[in-house]
């Protein structure tokens, strides 16, 4: 490709990302304007349900072991457990994750979160007066959750996934609130927001909120067992599950027609796969002990974590107690289909090639890879999982082995896994031809039913990021 086709190349790029935005802005300028009377005429509205709000008041919740069909979701506590309580319910919503930067102290934020439209830092949540939640009362914590709004009433971006945590109980607020207020209080200033225009107008959120969000504690499916409709809560809610796997439209919200259908991580090129097709990450053909075990230790006889589920896991689902992790797993085998999901775009190599690659893949998987995954694919689980039968090996998107292959990794060190096995990197060994072969070769081996990888969508992966 000459240097003038590439400019004219780029241009296009550029001109189609432009266009993209604009479009955007304009729909979102046309929906603000289009509700701005409406959010004036409900004002009166809203501020009868925030004081509605302010007033309840913290009330006892049971276990799902104690709830009957339709009751009680949150966790159980005891006089005076509230701080710990706060604490767990942290640790499920995997606040710590997003509220410190790399290398930092815990909850302080300035984590940049780079999304299409612009970058956010996160908030110092510790409870200085000044920088933090000193001032906060717990009202507007539970506003900020239950509302999407700030405590000067101004409205937070959704990559704060108040769309989830809408659902979490007051009483489980009041908790959570409890514990950050309990930690020690750092005076570090929060860093402004880069977002581009006109996404850096947060009045534009009156729009998006109006398609996108419903306020509204969880409730209970009556039909559905207290461990079920528990699980349900805690995926739904804190756990945010939905957001890396349902698939966004241009406007980043989540596509409610494909909840859990999977999706491509934006910005990350990570694929997270579907919790409903079996397929895919659905856990319809599970078996229960192995997804707990997946969930609190990383690792399982069926497979392993990696890239950002490894430090969901790391972070937060290893501290879930048994229970709630098994009610969570019931949930989830529910929503599973046998269904396969639409097939993404990506190139497709002909068959003459698909077989190409297979042979010359089998030559390097014996070379690179049989000692620790067996001739047979069979692995030598937990440590080294299988690669027969694999759902992340097979799925329709074959981005994630795709990166394992070239940048390697290591499953989470847990409690329950404290030295957990790697895979090195092959980026520097193997070219983007010989990558795609041992894909190939993995994907369509020993009862494998997966497509053929081109050199092409190595290529593409081989330059993003690594985290």
């Amino acid at each position: 490709m000459n240097a003038a086709r590439a400019k004219r190349m780029m241009a296009r790029r550029c001109g189609r990302v432009a266009a993209t935005r604009i479009a955007a802005g304009a729909a979102l300028l046309a929906i603000v304007a289009g509700f701005g009377a409406v959010q004036a005429q409900m004002r009166p509205q809203l501020q009868a349900q925030a004081t509605a709000g302010a007033a309840v008041s913290p009330g006892s919740v049971t276990s799902p072991g104690s709830a009957g069909a339709g009751g009680s979701v949150g966790v159980a506590r005891s006089p005076g457990s509230a701080i710990a309580t706060g604490e767990y319910l942290a640790r499920a919503g995997d606040c710590v994750a997003c509220h410190t930067p790399r290398g930092g102290e815990p909850f302080t934020g300035g984590l940049p979160m780079k999304t299409p439209f612009g970058t956010l830092y996160t908030p110092n949540i510790t409870p200085d007066p000044e920088n933090g939640i000193g001032r906060w009362s717990a009202d507007d914590f539970w506003r900020a959750l239950h509302e999407g709004r700030s405590r000067d009433g101004s409205l937070l971006y959704p990559a704060f996934p108040y769309t989830n945590y809408t659902k979490v109980t007051r009483a489980d607020s009041d908790a959570l609130f409890a514990y950050l207020k309990s930690l020690k209080p750092v005076k570090k200033r929060n860093r402004p927001h880069d977002m581009s225009f006109p996404f850096n107008q947060r009045n534009l959120m009156l729009g998006w909120r109006a398609l996108y969000f419903e306020s509204g504690e969880y409730s209970p499916h009556p039909n559905q067992s207290a461990e079920w409709n528990r699980g349900a809560y805690l995926v739904q809610g804190l756990g945010h599950c939905d957001a890396c796997h349902t698939s966004r439209n241009m406007l980043g919200a989540t596509v409610k027609s494909k909840e859990f259908s999977g999706g491509l991580i934006p910005l990350q090129d990570w694929y997270a796969p579907s919790l409903t097709s079996n397929r895919e990450a659905g856990l319809g053909q599970w078996n229960i002990d192995d997804v707990v075990a997946l969930l609190r230790t990383g690792v399982s006889n069926r497979g392993v974590v990696f890239g950002p589920m490894a430090q969901v896991v790391h972070d937060s689902l290893q501290y879930i107690n048994e229970a709630d992790t098994r009610a969570m797993v019931v949930y989830l085998k529910s929503l599973a289909q046998e269904g396969v999901p639409s097939d993404p775009l990506q190139v497709r190599p002909t068959e003459e090639q698909s077989r190409a690659a297979y042979d010359a893949g089998a030559k390097l998987y014996d070379l690179h890879c049989k000692s620790c995954h067996q001739a047979n694919g069979s692995g030598a689980p937990p440590a080294y999982p299988p690669l027969a039968n694999n759902q992340a090996i097979t799925m329709e998107f074959a981005v994630n082995p795709v990166r394992m292959v070239l940048f390697g990794g290591f499953p989470p060190a847990t409690k329950g896994n404290p030295r957990p096995y790697g895979m090195p990197p092959f980026a520097y060994i193997l070219n983007d031809e010989e990558v795609a072969s041992v894909v190939t070769y993995m994907r369509q081996s020993w009862g494998n039913r997966g497509n053929a990888v081109s050199a092409a969508d190595v290529a593409r992966y081989r330059i993003v990021p690594v985290d």
